[in-house]
């Protein structure tokens, strides 16, 4: 058995990166391949030819450490979740208050007071008319939430198709796959998939919808397309579409579990547009890094949920109290701070630093504290990647086409820190190009 501790180093969350062995180290190396003695293949682990990944052993701030001793900045926010960093103060106290008093509820049968807060707060927040919640294991989850909300309140209209658009991602179970663009996700399954799925390119002419919309239940868009590519829509685009759907009668579902509370730089992403969707699906940021999302849907809608028996949709861990009061003291802390704003000056940073030095073939795009870098070729992709980790900076790489290097910081992350990531960035950046 390896040994899984290394001491804390982590003190303020706000350190620049520290590399004392080249990543993946040694202590890395030995866990994955612990776990992929244990663990199914294709999740963090490892097969023929692998290269493993760094294991992390705890995280604060903008700072990730690895088992190693290693010290990252992270340029990733945990998949977009640690929109005020890692391990936030007033969410670990909220976790450890909830704990002493309610560690796990009834789910679908009896409600606790973090709960009734959250729903409350929820409604507050997002730009859905006369709006009722409805709690979420994941993000995938809630889109299978507001899928069976749209087909179920579009019923007796005799409506059954769903237009998504391409590329998009909203998750792996079977009705979010049905919309996920990503072929290799779906074509393993795709004999299986709901066929009532039509797609249209994501920022495509607005002519296009009238067509596309007749005769649908429902419209499913991320209002910025995040784990794909990060590509934003043209202005006006979820205007158009918004009102299409409305002319249609096809309900607007609007996935905000990547973008949602402050990422893009406004509150929600459709807030840029002033569109205010039938449904919208919210998660990652959420919980303040506990697994939490949520459907909030005009309350007419939220009616076919309606029962006399058990609940139609729901899960043993549905609206869980630690999940709750991390979201109710997150919620706190990025209203407060006024993280949406922050957000738009991590933006103009990212654009600063990175916009005037990008070499020939590779593009910058995104908004607020969500960029995407889309180099030529998927390996230039993987090479600044790893790279970047050598030198002590976590982003993702890949997306639709293989090439798009995530930049998506916690919205926290001090600005001396971010520019040392971004001169970093622009430099390897050069090297790839060189060695290309």
């Amino acid at each position: 058995m390896v040994k899984r501790r290394v001491a804390a180093r982590l003190l303020s969350g706000e350190q620049p990166p520290e590399i004392v062995v080249p990543p993946p180290g040694p202590r890395s190396r030995a866990l994955a391949l612990e776990l992929a003695r244990y663990e199914a293949p294709g999740i963090n682990t490892l097969g023929p030819g692998d290269s493993p990944s760094v294991v992390w052993a705890e995280a604060l701030g903008a700072n990730v450490l690895d088992v190693d001793g290693n010290r990252f900045v992270d340029l990733t926010s945990g998949f977009g979740v640690a929109t005020l960093g890692h391990r936030p103060a007033a969410v670990v106290a909220a976790v450890a208050a909830q704990a002493r008093e309610l560690l796990h509820g009834l789910g679908d049968v009896a409600a606790h007071p973090s709960r009734i807060r959250l729903a409350a707060r929820l409604a507050a927040l997002v730009p859905v008319d006369r709006p009722r919640v409805h709690f979420a294991i994941s993000g995938a989850d809630a889109v299978e939430i507001a899928l069976k909300t749209a087909l179920a309140a579009r019923r007796s209209a005799g409506c059954s198709r769903i237009l998504a658009f391409d590329p998009g991602y909203h998750g792996t179970t079977f009705g979010a796959l049905a919309l996920s663009s990503r072929a290799a996700f779906r074509e393993p399954f795709l004999e299986h998939l709901d066929p009532h799925v039509v797609r249209l390119p994501f920022g495509c002419p607005t002519a296009r919808f009238a067509d596309a919309l007749d005769g649908a239940a429902a419209l499913v868009v991320e209002p910025l397309v995040g784990r794909e590519g990060v590509m934003v829509p043209p202005p006006g685009w979820l205007a158009a579409l918004a009102a299409a759907a409305q002319a249609t009668g096809a309900l607007f579902i609007a996935d905000e579990i990547f973008t949602g509370f402050g990422r893009t730089g406004t509150r929600f992403a459709v807030d840029r547009e002033a569109v205010r969707p039938d449904l919208l699906c919210c998660g990652k940021a959420l919980g303040g890094g506990l697994p939490l999302a949520a459907v909030v849907g005009r309350s007419e809608l939220m009616e076919v949920w309606r029962s006399d028996g058990e609940a139609l949709h729901t899960a043993t861990f549905v609206a869980h109290p630690l999940a709750c009061a991390a979201a109710c003291a997150a919620l706190d802390e990025i209203e407060e701070r006024g993280l949406a704003a922050r957000a738009v000056e991590i933006g103009e940073r990212v654009v600063g630093g990175l916009a005037p030095r990008l070499p020939a073939g590779t593009t910058l795009r995104g908004r607020g504290a969500a960029w995407g870098l889309e180099l030529p070729t998927a390996a230039s992709a993987a090479a600044l990647s790893s790279e970047l980790r050598d030198q002590g900076y976590l982003v993702l790489a890949g997306g639709a086409s293989g090439r798009v290097v995530q930049l998506l910081p916690p919205l926290t992350i001090p600005f001396a820190l971010l520019a040392l990531a971004l001169e970093a960035i622009a430099e390897a950046l050069h090297r790839n190009q060189r060695r290309s």
